[in-house]
């Protein structure tokens, strides 16, 4: 079984991969198709233009590709990706950030501390995207450039500066290094292809286990 173009354009929804998030709908025709294939980066096809787009190729928030799948007639796709930025050309996340009143207004979603999206998965999606995509002056892809010797020094360092600042009892300076000690350490995550959802799953399992013994993993109760 193929792909249907034969009414020229099929409707893409691209997922992000760490967050379930409905990202954006965009159309794609066999190009575009055949492109997104082999770049492994998001290709769509502008209605309005009536040209081929490579999503973030002057934003550079490109879209890395993981998993691409269709519907039972083969005219729908369902792309899961790692997005290296906001994926609204409006600079949010989404381009769902809209609510349907029940009066049918629009109205800006409201986000809270409990949603899926955060921080840390953004960053992460960030930092796997530079491993296929380069930025100049990038200090990211100067890392994963230099390899596992120089990053995992790098988390070690960190580390040491964390402790640092707690002996100086400075909260923003513990504030500073324990960011770049989780940043550093993200960028080792994705050098050794360890995926966030991966380490979440794992304090996940955690938390169901009761007790703890001396030299044993941590477990978290509760939080």
């Amino acid at each position: 079984m193929k792909m249907d173009f034969s009414k020229g354009l099929v409707p893409a929804v691209v997922v992000n991969d760490q967050t379930e998030q409905v990202l954006m709908v965009a159309y794609m025709n066999e190009e575009a198709y055949q492109k997104t294939i082999e770049t492994k980066q998001t290709w769509f096809y502008s209605r309005s233009r009536k040209e081929l787009w490579h999503k973030g190729a002057t934003s550079g928030n490109v879209q890395t590709v993981k998993s691409m799948k269709a519907d039972c007639d083969g005219d729908t796709l369902l792309i899961r990706v790692a997005p290296a930025g906001p994926a609204c050309h409006t600079g949010k996340e989404t381009c769902f950030f809209y609510d349907v009143a029940e009066d049918g207004e629009l109205r800006e979603t409201e986000y809270s501390s409990n949603d899926k999206l955060n921080i840390f998965e953004a960053l992460m999606d960030e930092v796997e995207a530079r491993k296929t995509t380069r930025l100049e002056n990038s200090y990211t892809n100067y890392l994963f450039d230099k390899g596992i010797d120089k990053i995992g020094k790098k988390v070690i360092e960190e580390a040491g500066e964390v402790v640092i600042a707690a002996k100086n009892q400075d909260k923003q300076e513990i504030v500073n290094e324990i960011s770049d000690l989780i940043y550093h350490s993200f960028v080792l995550m994705a050098d050794q292809d360890v995926a966030l959802k991966e380490v979440m799953n794992e304090l996940n399992k955690r938390t169901a286990r009761k007790g703890n013994s001396k030299g044993d993993r941590p477990v978290i109760e509760k939080w």
